[in-house]
């Protein structure tokens, strides 16, 4: 993620590497976590769908890559992707995929995600089916429509809520049939670390989103706010799984297995804190490393 923004990697255009990069795979954990976390209460308690799981996973990944697409192709359209940009490269502005390649591209994912989304609503009922409704509409509003999410500094309430919450709780429901308290606290701590990597992206492209007409929080409130906000975040994702084993809502394993991944959240932290522009780049990965890391961790821990 630490390519120049001047520079684009040698990918031939249309294919499959063209395609994958659309996917965005480093950013494929947040949607991996949510679900291994919400599973876990199922499972602790001997209660655990094997194919329920697949299919939630699969359909969390579809609708992540769909989001990713949708953010690639109207953020080119609104112009907030230009060869200035700090990250990775994205495939549109840098010509790799067709506009007309990646509306079809969108409606096959989302379609597919449809698809495998009617077996989960079929399984979990009606709470199932406005989860999935209001998952792909918060994808697609989130670069695009009338009110942009991300432009108007509500992104990062999109992802705590549709990648911390709603993705937890939701499996729970169809592992369950109920949501036990315990979920909802995960899903808390789901949120906050997964709401820190678009923190990160959000700090490092201040100036390109100010630029763009991009109103981030960060391009709203300012560095220091984001620099805050992380802090503040990584603290309460950590201060959950104690706060639930004091409750008696989960083993202290669930509280003392995470602690083993906080030594990943030194080196982003200072980068948080000290850098800003392109050499975020690393911290967005070691955000999203630790999120993974702490998510696992926290998910093996519920089960004792």
């Amino acid at each position: 993620m630490s390519e120049s923004p001047s520079r684009r990697p040698s990918i031939r255009p249309g294919s499959l590497a063209a395609w994958i990069l659309a996917a965005r795979p480093p950013t494929l954990p947040a949607a991996i976590v949510p679900v291994l976390v919400g599973t876990a209460p199922a499972a602790a308690i001997g209660r655990f769908d094997a194919a329920i799981f697949i299919i939630t996973l699969l359909t969390a990944l579809l609708l992540q890559i769909g989001a990713n697409l949708a953010n690639d192709y109207f953020d080119f359209l609104k112009g907030a992707d230009t060869g200035a940009r700090l990250g990775p490269t994205r495939v549109t502005q840098s010509g790799l995929l067709a506009p007309r390649a990646i509306r079809i591209g969108l409606a096959g994912i989302f379609g597919a995600a449809g698809i495998l989304g009617g077996v989960l609503v079929w399984s979990g009922g009606w709470p199932i089916a406005i989860i999935g409704i209001a998952a792909i509409l918060a994808a697609l509003a989130y670069t695009a429509g009338p009110y942009p999410l991300a432009y108007h500094g509500l992104g990062d309430v999109a992802a705590f809520g549709f990648f911390g919450i709603a993705a937890v709780v939701g499996t729970s429901w169809l592992q369950l049939g109920s949501i036990p308290p315990e979920a909802w606290l995960a899903s808390l701590a789901v949120g906050a670390l997964v709401t820190n990597i678009l923190v990160v992206n959000n700090l490092r492209d201040h100036d390109t989103d100010a630029a763009a007409g991009k109103r981030t929080t960060t391009v709203r409130f300012g560095r220091g706010f984001a620099r805050t906000q992380y802090v503040v975040l990584l603290g309460f994702a950590y201060s959950l799984p104690v706060t639930m084993a004091v409750l008696g809502l989960a083993g202290w394993g669930a509280a003392v297995l995470p602690l083993l991944a906080l030594p990943l959240a030194r080196a982003p932290l200072r980068a948080v804190l000290t850098q800003q522009g392109r050499p975020l780049n690393r911290a967005l990965m070691q955000t999203a490393r630790l999120h993974m890391a702490f998510g696992a961790l926290f998910a093996i821990g519920l089960l004792w």
